[in-house]
């Protein structure tokens, strides 16, 4: 799948889309309803189908000291859109200059620099200055658009506020409910100080990045290597009180796994959380407490089938 910059000329083959329009940060249920739509009416048109996200997310600009947040990453959600049928991701550039656009000028955006036919949104979409734009506004500045309805379950509106929020609570299944897929962090393995080998379980240390921080503890993962192997592990979220100094690490130690990891890209899935972060009396109680730790977790995930 292609990836586009607003800064730069969409290119011939990618004109005369139809565009699914938002930030798509989770991709819920609820994003997958609107960039489905898109999908399917791109291909019903012979046309291509686009899935504009933003980066940063626009709260950056306006709350620029708002704690992370984030539920994906760019590459993470490159893929999630290739599966659902995109040809191509469009990453707005979200400055002040794109804020201070009004409805008009942003519809010229889209019709004329990028070639834009269509736009398929949520019902609750605005865009331009003052987020005075709606899905009104599209059909009377002359871009043909669609709104699609929000996506419910029994307790309301499936939202990415529900979802961290589930996951701040350290409720990874009621996040992967939401989500159709468990709650994944992506990054690079890097060198720690490799205490964790010297009491029989190294760990694969990965920083957190613009996460969304979910609850601290313990949970049984599943890491997803480069080369697409599945691996079972439980990890440590958090602070490692054990340790000092404190860090803020995902920590997962992948069980019966001793290739080396450093320098690679992985992905690791929160399965289920086990307990809250623990201070353990010595390096015999911490192995101890990890041995159990490691058996609940492989317990839990013989019986999940693995969602790559």
């Amino acid at each position: 799948m292609e990836r586009l910059s607003s800064s730069a000329p969409v290119p011939a083959h990618l004109r005369g889309s139809v565009m699914a329009l938002g930030n798509f940060d989770g991709f819920h249920a609820g994003h997958q309803a609107v960039v489905g739509r898109a999908v399917a009416r791109a291909r019903s048109e012979g046309r291509p189908a686009i899935v504009a996200t933003f980066d940063p997310h626009p709260m950056r600009l306006f709350k620029p000291d708002a704690a992370p947040f984030r539920l994906t990453t760019l590459d993470q959600r490159a893929r999630l859109f290739a599966a659902a049928g995109a040809d191509a991701m469009l990453v707005f550039e979200f400055t002040a200059d794109l804020a201070a656009l009004d409805p008009a000028a942003y519809v010229r955006m889209l019709t004329q620099d990028m070639g834009v036919a269509a736009a398929i949104t949520g019902e609750d979409f605005t865009f331009g200055k003052g987020r005075r734009g709606t899905v009104e506004s599209f059909a009377a500045l002359g871009l043909s658009a669609q709104a699609v309805g929000a996506v419910r379950d029994e307790q309301g509106v499936v939202s990415s506020s529900r979802i961290r929020d589930a996951l701040k609570a350290g409720d990874c299944v009621e996040a992967a409910r939401l989500l159709t897929r468990p709650f994944a962090i992506e990054g690079m393995v890097q060198h720690g100080d490799k205490l964790g080998r010297t009491i029989g379980f190294p760990t694969a240390n990965i920083d957190m990045g613009p996460y969304l921080r979910p609850a601290y503890g313990i949970y049984a993962v599943r890491g997803i290597l480069p080369d697409g192997r599945v691996l079972d592990g439980a990890a440590n979220l958090g602070v490692r009180p054990s340790f000092d100094p404190p860090k803020e690490l995902l920590e997962p130690h992948f069980f019966d796994f001793a290739e080396s990891l450093y320098d690679q890209r992985i992905e690791v899935q929160l399965i289920r959380y086990l307990h809250g972060e623990r201070k353990y009396d010595g390096l015999d109680a911490l192995t101890a407490g990890i041995s159990q730790d490691c058996a609940e977790a492989r317990q839990i995930l013989a019986g999940m089938p693995a969602v790559a």
